[in-house]
C-alpha cells in the first residue's frame, strides 16, 4: 500500500469506554484502521482525507468525562494485515466455541469461527459480542428463521447457523461491515446466510423467529418496535450494546410490545438481555 497516512496517536483514561466511544466516532469521520495499545490506541487515516478541523464534530473529545490527548505524524506505506496480526488474539467462549484469524491454530472445540475483523465490530473479544455468543449458545436454532442486526464482522449470523439457523439475515449500516461480513460469511462455509448494507428500514413485512441486536442504547430504543413487528409469537429478542444501569429504560420500551425479559447475562457492567414475545 503505497498511500501516505497520518497516524493519531491517542492517549485515553480511563481507557473504557472512552476507547470505544471514540473509536466508533472516529470511524464515521474517515479514520480506516485503529490499533489499540495499553494507553489508548492510533488511529490511521489518508493524508488526503485529513484535515485541521477533523477533530472538531467527534463528541467525546467536547467533554470531561474523559481525560484524552493525542499526537500525529505521517506514515508511510502502514501493513495493515501485519498490525492487525499483532493485536488479534484468538478467544474461547464456554469451551464451546472458538473464534480465531486463519493463521490461528483451530483449537477443536464443537464451533470453529474464523473471521479477519477489518474494521468491523465483533471479534468475541468485546462483552456485548462474548455475551451474545453465550446466549445464542443456548437457544435451540434448528430450522429457526434468524436477523443478526448490526452484524459487524457477521460472526454472530455465522454461530447461528452452524446451531442449525436457516434462513438468515444479517444487516449492518457500514459499508466496511458489509463487505466484512460477506467475506466472513464466506470463509465460513455458510450456506443461508443473506448480507444487506442498511438499517431497521429494510424489515418492513419480514418476519423472524429469533432477533439478535447488539448495537447501541439509543438505536436499540428507536427501533424495538420495529423488531417486535418482525417477531414471530413466542419470537426471541437478544439486545446488547448497553450497560447494567440501561436496563430499566430498555424494559419500559419492551414492555410496551408483549416482549417479556427472560434472562439476562453481565460482564463488567455491560449486559446482554433476551426477551420473548409473549
Amino acid at each position: 500500500m503505497s498511500n501516505i497516512y497520518i497516524g493519531y496517536n491517542f492517549v485515553v483514561s480511563p481507557l473504557q469506554p472512552a476507547t470505544e466511544i471514540l473509536i466508533a466516532e472516529l470511524g464515521y469521520v474517515g479514520f480506516e484502521s485503529f490499533v489499540e495499545n495499553e494507553n489508548g490506541f492510533i488511529a490511521y487515516i489518508q493524508k488526503e482525507d485529513d484535515s485541521e478541523t477533523i477533530l472538531d464534530e467527534i463528541y467525546v473529545l467536547q467533554g470531561d468525562e474523559f481525560e484524552i490527548s493525542y499526537t500525529k505524524e505521517e506514515i508511510e506505506q502502514v501493513n495493515w494485515n501485519s498490525e492487525w496480526e499483532k493485536n488479534f488474539n484468538p478467544i474461547q467462549v464456554d469451551d464451546l466455541v472458538s473464534i480465531r484469524a486463519p493463521f490461528h491454530p483451530n483449537p477443536n472445540l464443537k464451533y470453529d469461527i474464523v473471521i479477519e475483523p477489518k474494521m468491523s465490530f465483533g471479534t468475541g473479544h468485546h462483552e456485548t459480542t462474548h455475551m451474545m455468543v453465550q446466549h445464542i449458545l443456548k437457544l435451540d436454532l434448528q430450522g429457526k428463521k434468524v436477523l443478526d442486526m448490526g452484524c459487524g464482522t457477521g460472526i454472530l449470523a455465522i454461530l447461528a447457523e452452524m446451531k442449525g439457523a436457516t434462513p438468515l439475515d444479517a444487516i449492518d449500516i457500514d459499508a466496511w461491515c458489509y463487505e466484512n461480513s460477506l467475506e466472513n460469511v464466506e470463509r465460513n462455509n455458510c450456506r443461508h446466510i443473506n448480507v444487506y448494507e442498511g438499517d431497521a428500514s429494510m424489515l418492513i413485512n419480514k418476519k423472524y423467529d429469533v432477533i439478535i441486536a447488539n448495537i447501541n442504547r439509543n438505536i436499540l430504543l428507536n427501533d424495538i418496535k420495529i423488531y417486535a413487528d418482525c417477531l414471530n409469537e413466542n419470537g426471541v429478542l437478544l439486545l446488547s450494546g448497553f450497560y447494567e444501569e440501561d436496563i430499566p429504560i430498555i424494559d419500559a420500551e419492551t414492555s410496551k410490545y408483549s416482549l417479556k425479559l427472560e434472562e439476562f447475562i453481565e460482564r463488567n457492567n455491560w449486559v446482554a438481555l433476551k426477551y420473548l414475545k409473549s
